[in-house]
Order: structure tokens, then C-alpha cells, then sequence
């Protein structure tokens, strides 16, 4: 693989654990408005609301556990990737 390809696959891994830090918290905020917006149309305050926010919790952690196992994945294959790379240099 091209050296440049490698940097343009390590950047886009460390944009993927980058945007971490966005996705949780709108998930809570999309469970959060939701459960509020269903619970004044349905009178239910405030079961809907706590229910919509622990089902965003659940979603960025979903989220967060998907991109850092995506991102361990990648770097486990770029290692094997530089061990190939580095055991055909050492045979020429």
C-alpha cells in the first residue's frame, strides 16, 4: 500500500474516534427531546422523557463501542499490514 493511502486510512480512523465526542451527546439530546415532545403530546411526564434519554445513553455508548472496535481493527490490520511490509523488505 502507498504511503500515502496508509495516512489518508490513519486520518479517517482518528476523524471516526474524533466525532465520538459529538455523537454521544447528540444521542442523549435526540433520546432526551423525543421522550419530552411525546410525553406533552401523550400526557405521560415524565416516563417518556427517561425512557427516550437512557435509550440515547444506550445509543452513544453503542455508538462509542462500534467506532473504538472499528479503530481497533484498522490498527491491528495497518500492524499486520507494516509486518508484511517490513518482512519483504528484509528479504531483498
Amino acid at each position: 500500500m502507498s504511503r500515502r493511502k496508509h495516512q489518508l486510512r490513519q486520518a479517517g480512523s482518528w476523524l471516526d474516534l474524533s466525532i465520538v465526542g459529538i455523537q454521544f451527546p447528540v444521542a442523549i439530546g435526540i433520546g432526551y427531546f423525543w421522550g419530552r415532545w411525546m410525553d406533552r403530546h401523550l400526557g405521560t411526564w415524565p416516563w417518556l422523557t427517561a425512557i427516550f434519554t437512557l435509550f440515547g445513553i444506550v445509543a452513544g455508548f453503542v455508538n462509542l463501542f462500534r467506532i473504538t472496535a472499528k479503530a481497533e481493527r484498522d490498527e491491528a490490520e495497518r500492524a499486520r499490514e507494516d509486518g508484511a511490509r517490513k518482512g519483504e523488505d528484509g528479504d531483498r
